[in-house]
């Protein structure tokens, strides 16, 4: 069960639910990983519905990552995703609305 004021985000790969959360590690990992000169320049791409395939795999991987996964994204080419590629996507997108939300939110 996740923690959604934790900040964490339930994915399941292969059948399997997983815990993601976007720590100031993963959240480092992250940012090498995607290249952008900030992380507010990802979050805009997401609102505004201009984020790229790379983009999610990054925030998956990241947020993973997050949650004590071993992986890396080579491991998520050919894992079974829930929701595939939307589904994968809408979890882009909570890991960094709850990476970013104040507390009271």
């Amino acid at each position: 069960m996740v923690n959604p004021f934790a900040g964490e985000v339930a994915i399941t790969l292969n059948g399997e639910v997983r815990v993601a959360k976007l720590t100031l590690g993963a959240l480092a990992e992250l940012e090498a990983a995607i290249g952008a000169p900030s992380l507010v320049e990802l979050a805009e791409r997401f609102e505004s519905g201009a984020f790229s395939g790379r983009d999610v795999l990054a925030l998956v991987v990241a947020g993973l990552r997050g949650g004590g996964w071993q992986g890396t994204a080579a491991d998520l080419l050919t894992a079974d995703v829930a929701g595939g590629p939307v589904g994968a996507a809408r979890v882009a997108g909570e890991l960094l609305a709850r990476a970013f939300a104040s507390p009271e939110a």
